[in-house]
């Protein structure tokens, strides 16, 4: 199998993450969608990654993506088998998805991180603003009550843990980490899954990709054990996507 898309993406490592709890073999292009060429636009019609190729089977959304591991490959299960837990976690990951994506990466990481990187172009600093001031401590806010004391949401961890902890590993690369005496159970939580082995041998490929030159990177992801492609469907010019600027 073959994941078309960055380490550093939430919806990337949440589908990498899955594939590692179950053992399988995958191999990793590890492109931005801006900087994807025509054909990846033609596999992900919105320019969105992750890109899963399985064969002659294409898929272009980490939920679906995420799914269909889980059905296909059940060893260990990532999804309660009970529908009303089934139900919760669907929702749970829709809230990360939709509204932690909203906040912590077209709210904070796009503007601060790759919005300079990219464009060469200041952030919006306003719209940082209102994330920091408004939007996360509402998301949070919310989360905190729906979130265990202890442990993980449906007793071992699954998706919808992956899928909430994801996001709040790109906040933490804007300079943002959540408030222990404010969200006690959410700021735990976190800690607990993005200190799993799954997400800690990510992490590790993350920040060579972040810190790593672009002429240097592959190298340095393959010394690090990275399984790569052996063609990218990169290019060297940025392109802006149909669904967001």
């Amino acid at each position: 199998m073959k994941i078309i898309g960055s380490f550093v993406s939430p919806y990337v490592r949440k589908v990498l993450v899955c594939m590692e709890l179950k053992g399988l073999d995958y191999e990793v292009d590890p492109i931005t969608p801006f900087f994807g060429n025509d054909e990846f636009r033609r596999l992900s019609p919105l320019c969105r990654i992750p890109v899963l190729i399985d064969g002659d089977l294409v898929l272009t959304d980490s939920t679906v993506i995420a799914e269909y591991l889980d059905e296909a490959y059940p060893d260990p299960r990532l999804m309660p088998m009970d529908p009303r837990e089934r139900a919760r976690a669907r929702w749970l990951e829709e809230f990360a998805d939709t509204r932690l994506g909203d906040v912590f990466i077209w709210g904070l990481f796009y503007p601060k991180m790759v919005h300079p990187r990219v464009w060469g172009e200041p952030g919006d600093q306003a719209r940082i603003d209102k994330s920091l001031n408004t939007d996360i401590p509402a998301a949070l806010d919310y989360l905190e009550n729906e979130l265990p004391q202890k442990g993980y949401v449906f007793g071992e961890m699954g998706l919808a843990d992956i899928s909430i902890a994801s996001f709040f590993r790109n906040a933490s690369y804007a300079g943002f980490v959540p408030d222990h005496s404010r969200w006690p159970r959410t700021a735990q939580l976190v800690e607990r899954v993005l200190a799993h082995p799954a997400f800690e041998k990510i992490h590790k490929l993350e920040m060579i990709q972040l810190s790593a030159s672009i002429e240097g990177r592959r190298q340095a992801l393959l010394d690090a054990g990275a399984k790569l492609t052996a063609e990218t469907y990169g290019q060297r010019e940025a392109r802006k996507g149909v669904m967001r600027l």
